[in-house]
């Protein structure tokens, strides 16, 4: 556990994406199997224990310690893992420490009854970063700033190899991936990536500089379509097995059993996930109903049906054909999308266009003069073939500008990791009359990024000078006609929401600038909102 404790550590403590890289990479050579191996299971979340829940370590440490002194500690730190590696009273005996190795295994094979005096061992022999890497792994909140793909590029560095050739592979192996390191070492050949209902590496989009890139662009080049509001997923029948992944791999498909059913094909289809109601899009807000969770029901997803507008094909039938350029592939997904039996898939219009102008024209007018389905344009060479990771020039993006409002501090909560000790995530508001006819802030989003690291210094000591009340890790602070924090919050689109008290919810907010120079009075009304609704 020692190294896996460092790796974390120093992760937690490292901005530079290639400092990461590096440390990760190292970490990989210098590491014996299998410690190595879950180390990387554990980087990409593909580890979980059903065995160890934060239920059971909090019961741990309050059984040895006051429970409100407990309390109190967490209250201040913010992090359970972090306070529990801080406090934990040890016992004398244990001189031990588990390898990494050793604690996945047994926690794997144990039962919930065995769970807890194996964890107040472990607790005992090591020191608190060895707690803490511990009780990270066992809860799944690493939170290191480390992406699967990046943990995935330091293996593709560590063996010479390009980073698709190991998302290639990656779901036909299994933790802790020893057959994975000796082809990367050069000890054994690759692993075969012939697994049924695979999953295949997607191809990204680069964001497009309108002012730079389309001088140097012919428009005759490229198709267009609209970059529906859903999410990117893969839909694959292959060979009897059938499955639905997200970009990065994750398989949702417990999650939609409707969408499952509907995948009367063999081949592999790349496209949106949405919600669909007789041919018509539904807002991205009615998709969130059904996303994260581990079953649903029928009534949900009849009032939620869900479907894929397709936009390329990736395997038709037992035929590949990520090489062939998009205008083939489009022309073989028309005819094999117009074979289907089913009203869950369609397909994703090409949006005809002459000039950029034209585009620009077509990007300012969203399907039904309704933006909330189409954050904006995709833009595909003709000739491009279907190339894993976000290759140059071949797929552009042209998202639509962001919607801003001025909006007003209200509550304020610790982050995690290496936010632990900053107020780092913002709940702000709006005005809005009441019965009285008096102005009251009310709540319409929560973010808790697009700061730097130096203004993030500065929002916290506002917090801590201007609390008025507390709520465990949540502060209050001081917000009213005569005194507040302004944030420009920037979002990608608004909806009705019967869940809010607001009345309605932003897609995606994130502090766009923080008005320091501007009066609470003067921060946006919920009519502003509403208008952008209407």
């Amino acid at each position: 556990m020692r190294a896996f404790a460092l790796l974390l550590d120093r992760l937690s403590l490292t901005a530079s994406r290639n400092a990461k890289l590096t440390l990760i990479e190292d970490f990989l050579r210098r590491t014996p199997d299998p410690d190595r191996g879950y180390a990387l299971a554990a980087l990409t979340g593909a580890l979980s224990f059903d065995a160890a829940k934060p239920a059971f370590i909090r019961k741990a440490v309050e059984a040895r310690m006051d429970a409100q002194l407990f309390a109190w500690s967490y209250d201040y730190v913010g992090d359970l893992a972090e306070t529990v590696a801080l406090v934990w009273p040890a016992r004398p005996g244990a001189n031990r420490e588990p390898e990494l190795s050793e604690v996945v295994e047994a926690l794997k094979a144990t039962s919930r009854a065995q769970a807890q005096a194996l964890i107040e061992g472990w607790l005992d022999a090591l020191d608190a970063d060895g707690r803490w890497a511990l009780l990270k792994l066992m809860t799944g909140g690493l939170r290191v700033g480390v992406s699967s793909r990046l943990t995935k590029q330091a293996c593709a560095n560590l063996g010479g190899v390009p980073i698709g050739e190991i998302e290639e592979v990656w779901h036909a192996i299994e933790p802790p991936y020893g057959d994975l390191f000796a082809w990367l070492e050069g000890r054994s050949a690759r692993p075969s990536p012939d697994a049924p209902g695979r999953f295949r590496p997607v191809m990204l989009a680069q964001a497009i500089d309108e002012t730079v890139d389309f001088e140097k662009l012919d428009p005759a080049d490229y198709a267009a379509e609209w970059k529906w509001d859903g999410i990117r997923v893969q839909a694959v029948s292959e060979r009897g097995e059938r499955r639905l992944y997200t970009r990065t791999g994750d398989d949702i498909s417990a999650t939609f059993p409707d969408v499952l059913e509907a995948l009367d094909f063999e081949g592999a289809l790349d496209g949106e996930l949405l919600v669909m109601r007789d041919g018509a899009i539904a807002s991205f807000g009615d998709l969130q109903q059904r996303l994260n969770r581990k079953t649903v029901d029928g009534k949900l997803m009849a009032a939620h049906p869900a479907g894929i507008r397709a936009y390329d094909l990736l395997l038709d039938g037992l035929e590949d054909l990520r090489s062939l350029p998009f205008a083939a592939r489009r022309e073989r997904l028309e005819a094999f999308v117009g074979r289907l039996s089913t009203a869950r898939i369609d397909l994703s219009p090409l949006q005809p266009f002459a000039s950029w102008e034209a585009l620009a024209a077509l990007r300012a007018a969203p399907p039904a003069g309704d933006p909330a389905v189409a954050e904006g344009l995709m833009l595909k060479r003709w000739d491009s073939a279907y190339e894993p990771g976000r290759p140059k020039g071949p797929w552009f993006k042209w998202k639509r500008d962001p919607h801003l409002v001025d909006a007003v501090l209200m509550y304020a909560q610790r982050g995690h990791g290496k936010r632990s000790s900053f107020y780092s995530d913002y709940t702000f508001g709006v005005w809005r009359e009441d019965e009285a006819g008096e102005r009251r802030l009310t709540p319409v989003g929560k973010a808790y990024f697009g700061f730097t690291d130096e203004e993030l210094k500065q929002i916290d000591k506002f917090v801590r000078d201007n609390t008025v009340e507390r709520f465990g890790p949540v502060r209050s602070v001081r917000a009213d006609l005569e005194f507040g924090l302004v944030f420009e919050v920037a979002f990608e689109g608004l909806q009705r929401s019967t869940r809010h008290k607001s009345g309605v919810a932003m897609r995606f907010p994130r502090i766009n600038r923080i008005r320091w120079d501007k009066p609470a009075r003067e921060a946006d009304e919920l009519s502003t909102l509403e208008r952008m609704l209407d």
